[in-house]
């Protein structure tokens, strides 16, 4: 059965991927340059990550969409096992947004242009001047519904457990006094784990959690970390 979907993996989706990819960062580009950064960073990229999940033979189930609403702009935060997050983020949480993502990613083939074009926000961690830039920016962005999803770990995990929350990702919550949604991702490391270049077919899941609401005399940073990590931790699974 393995060998089956090595051929399968390298002959049939590995191109089909490969195809979709190359449209759909054409169409964002494209679309980005010469209409709405909002409509063509996030509905194309969209289309894609569900035929991206569908081809990878990769089920998807999501959980409490009912907690967030269309209208509303929130901070979402969730753990990183993989990059199979990115899919499911983008084609299942059903809500506009814009990724927060290290400068670095400017530097991929095609994909890093489409970010620019989808008007995604870089974030250069390592001077306290792109730190500062990227919470302006984000302002600009956070309004009529328009969200920004951030990985507090800031890295992809490499054992699948969830690691500690850095405090940064949190910044633009306080600042804004905005609602943060915590986003619990299960399945995502054994799909395709940061060490690995075969995709498993298996089982991804979203669980939508509550806002977390700014309190009326505004944010404690620290709780705010500390209640945010242990939503996203409570509905994990045990294995990675």
């Amino acid at each position: 059965m393995k060998i089956f979907l090595i051929i399968y993996e390298i002959f049939i989706m590995l191109p089909l991927l490969l195809l979709i990819t190359i449209l759909t960062t054409s169409t964002v580009i494209i679309g980005g340059i010469l209409g709405d950064a909002s409509f063509w960073g996030y509905y194309p990229p969209k289309i894609w990550s569900k035929l991206f999940c569908w081809i990878s033979l990769v089920r998807v189930e999501v959980k409490g969409r009912e907690n967030i609403k269309d209208d509303e702009s929130y901070v979402f935060v969730a753990n990183h096992q993989g990059a199979y997050d990115i899919f499911l983020i983008y084609g299942y949480l059903n809500h506009n947004f814009k990724w927060i993502m290290k400068h670095t990613l400017r530097k991929v083939p095609m994909v890093g242009k489409a970010c620019e074009a989808a008007k995604h926000i870089f974030v250069d961690r390592t001077n306290p001047k792109g730190i500062k830039r990227t919470i302006e920016e984000a302002k600009k962005t956070l309004q009529g519904g328009m969200s920004v999803v951030v990985f507090p770990e800031g890295t992809r995990s490499s054992d699948g457990k969830i690691k500690k929350f850095k405090r940064g990702a949190f910044q633009l919550a306080v600042d804004l006094n905005m609602p943060v949604v915590p986003l619990t991702i299960n399945g995502s490391y054994r799909i395709l784990s940061k060490n690995s270049f075969m995709v498993n077919p298996g089982k991804l899941t979203l669980q939508i959690h509550e806002p977390i609401l700014p309190p009326a005399e505004g944010y404690d940073m620290d709780k705010l970390v500390e209640e945010s990590y242990q939503k996203v931790a409570s509905a994990l699974d045990d294995k990675a």
